[in-house]
């Protein structure tokens, strides 16, 4: 345990923590996000919008929790405030969603790719976007206090 605090003083210390977590809790939200389509596609034999949407549902709610909580220490004062984060969350989750869909229906639909190949480029770009809206526009309040 105390390697663990040793190496998140290290990463605080350079600002580097936030990055770190977001990359291990958003690697954990795309493997959510792929396990659930292929699911929906390979048991469920899901058109694959359709699978990419539903992976897309379960991913974001994983994803909320993991972020607030871990990601960007982040409390809400109250119930307002704390549903608006989620709205917030919600609103910007949509945007990188059509950001989704778009990638994967230029990849698959125009350019032919393999669609598990174009889940996971897509994958990519989606996270970074996130990152960006969680940071500057989601989780922007109070931190938890954390010792």
């Amino acid at each position: 345990m105390q390697t663990y605090h040793e190496l998140k003083q290290w990463l605080k210390d350079r600002k580097l923590w936030e990055p770190f977590t977001y990359l291990f809790f958003g690697g954990l939200t795309t493997v959510v996000n792929i396990a659930i389509y292929l699911l929906c596609r390979n048991v469920f034999g899901l058109y694959y919008q359709v699978a990419n949407v539903i992976s897309w549902a379960i991913s974001v709610l994983f994803a909320y929790f993991t972020n607030k909580i871990w990601v960007f220490e982040a409390r809400s004062a109250n119930r307002r405030e704390a549903w608006t984060a989620f709205a917030k969350f919600i609103f910007f989750r949509v945007l990188s969603l059509g950001l989704d869909m778009l990638c994967m229906f230029v990849m698959i639909s125009l350019l032919s790719s393999g669609d598990l190949s174009a889940k996971t480029v897509t994958q990519i770009v989606v996270v970074l976007a996130n990152y960006l809206f969680s940071k500057f526009w989601v989780f922007t309040g109070k931190k938890m206090d954390k010792k």
